[in-house]
């Protein structure tokens, strides 16, 4: 490499769903999946726009990521990679960790820990598991200060997401600035800022993404761990979000029908049917309720950056947390 020259940057998607993410959580009754793309569209749609590395972020999951070492054994260019729900422990709060360089027996042994996040993170940072905090402040509702939330679980990560494309761009902001002013802090450890498209449709793969020095996928992780990574792409929108909520409805449909792998049983899928059609002027309820949820997420954004902008007047805080965005 030539005196002044860049290093070499790779990009990935470090964010994104595949059929192997499960049911959603919402309108059980319907049996949705939360997501119906298949990893091999998923690491095909990422590698022709332009990302040089692909993984797979399912819920408690790596099954997505098996599937394509399964159909690319020699591929230096897939990591393993998982969407990890933790909760803290004394508020409940949920939290997802991006989980990257992982092996089986990482995912085997951390699913007892989900219910203390500290715990598995301090378990999978001592095997050299990059981790981010997706949508940081996506689930927090204010169960403890934003400050004190904040400064429990960014010592936890390498990496936090500040793009993420489902997101509004007050969200992505706010994570930003925090990110920011935490690595130019007193706080120990650089934090890294990806992003993501969190694509639950496939047209959405590779909206967002990250980049970090590297040559080799082995190289680009060592880059997270050490937090030298960096984000690009685009913010949510209404109408990001009509395109994912109606994307994975019709999705669900064709699924029914037998045009995209259900996980049901025939009989299940035709009562599911039967659900579906006397529901249908209730389908477009997913959208409202998504809308409303956007307008209270910019309320709830703007209420914690001024929380964070305050002074900080306890003296007992130490220099370490004094941090401001």
């Amino acid at each position: 490499m030539t005196p002044g020259a860049c290093p070499p940057r790779l990009r990935a998607d470090l964010h994104v769903h595949s059929n192997h993410s499960g049911f959603t959580q919402t309108l059980r009754l319907f049996a949705s999946r939360d997501c119906y793309s298949s990893p091999e569209k998923v690491y095909r749609l990422a590698r022709t726009r332009g990302m040089d590395l692909v993984t797979i972020t399912d819920h408690d999951s790596i099954d997505g990521c098996l599937e394509l070492f399964d159909r690319h054994p020699d591929a230096h260019d897939i990591i393993m990679g998982e969407e990890i729900e933790c909760r803290v422990p004394d508020s409940g709060t949920r939290v997802h960790l991006g989980a990257f360089g992982l092996t089986e027996q990482h995912h085997r042994d951390v699913q007892s820990m989900r219910g203390d996040v500290f715990e598995a993170a301090a378990f999978l940072r001592s095997h050299r598991v990059a981790l981010v905090l997706h949508h940081p402040f996506h689930f927090f509702r204010g169960e403890m200060k934003v400050r004190t939330y904040l400064d429990r679980l960014l010592p936890l990560v390498h990496a936090v997401e500040v793009r993420n494309a489902t997101m509004v761009s007050t969200h992505n902001n706010l994570a930003a600035a925090t990110t920011v002013a935490w690595s130019r802090s007193a706080a120990p450890g650089r934090l890294g800022q990806t992003g993501g498209s969190d694509a639950h449709v496939a047209h959405h793969v590779a909206t967002a993404f990250t980049e970090a020095p590297g040559r080799t996928r082995e190289e680009f992780l060592d880059s997270l761990l050490r937090g030298e990574s960096r984000a690009a792409g685009v913010h949510g929108s209404t109408g990001r979000l009509a395109l994912e909520v109606y994307g994975v409805i019709l999705n669900y449909w064709a699924a029914l029908v037998g045009l995209k792998p259900s996980g049901l049983t025939r009989r299940q899928r035709a009562a599911r049917i039967g659900y579906s059609v006397l529901s249908l002027p209730f389908q477009f309820v997913p959208l409202v309720v998504s809308m409303t949820s956007r307008r209270g997420e910019q309320r709830r954004m703007e209420r914690w950056r001024r929380e964070l902008e305050q002074p900080v007047r306890n003296e007992n805080v130490s220099h370490q947390k004094a941090w401001r965005p």
